[in-house]
């Protein structure tokens, strides 16, 4: 019983960092199992923020790289994401849950330095009602026991 929990933790950390995978499936198997909607809502929310702190933090220190050869992002790309994250502000954050923009705001965080309180309030925020709302469908469309 408790390796679904870990497996879930597990995969929403992963999840959060440029991996591509996704722990929506697993949770969703999880709540058909009749587990703790509470314990896997806020457990498959714990990994993911945790993943998103480790991306904020190596953001915090890639650009000490900039000039080194084997460097993946160019100045220019450097400068394009950091004025869109100017644009659209810290707020943006509540959608560090979206796939695919999601993993490289919350690095662009941590190379804008967002305030680490207020990064991890915005993004635990978005990810914990991503996690409800697939949460409350998924028990929504269960069918009733007979």
């Amino acid at each position: 019983m408790l390796t679904g929990y870990i497996a879930l933790f597990t995969l929403a950390l992963l999840a959060a960092t440029v991996l591509p995978l996704s722990s929506e499936l697993l949770l969703i198997a999880l709540l058909q199992e009749q587990r703790s909607v509470i314990a896997l809502v806020l457990i498959a929310t714990a990994g993911n923020v945790l993943g998103s702190c480790v991306n904020w933090f190596l953001g915090v220190f890639i650009l000490r790289f900039r000039h080194k050869r084997w460097f993946y992002f160019s100045e220019t790309q450097i400068e394009k994401a950091q004025k869109g994250f100017n644009r659209y502000g810290t707020w943006s954050l509540l959608l560090a849950w979206v796939p695919i923009i999601g993993d490289p705001l919350t690095l662009l965080a941590g190379v804008m330095r967002v305030k680490f309180s207020t990064f991890l309030l915005l993004v635990t925020t978005g990810k914990l009602l991503r996690y409800i709302f697939i949460a409350y469908v998924t028990v929504s469309l269960q069918a009733p026991p007979v």
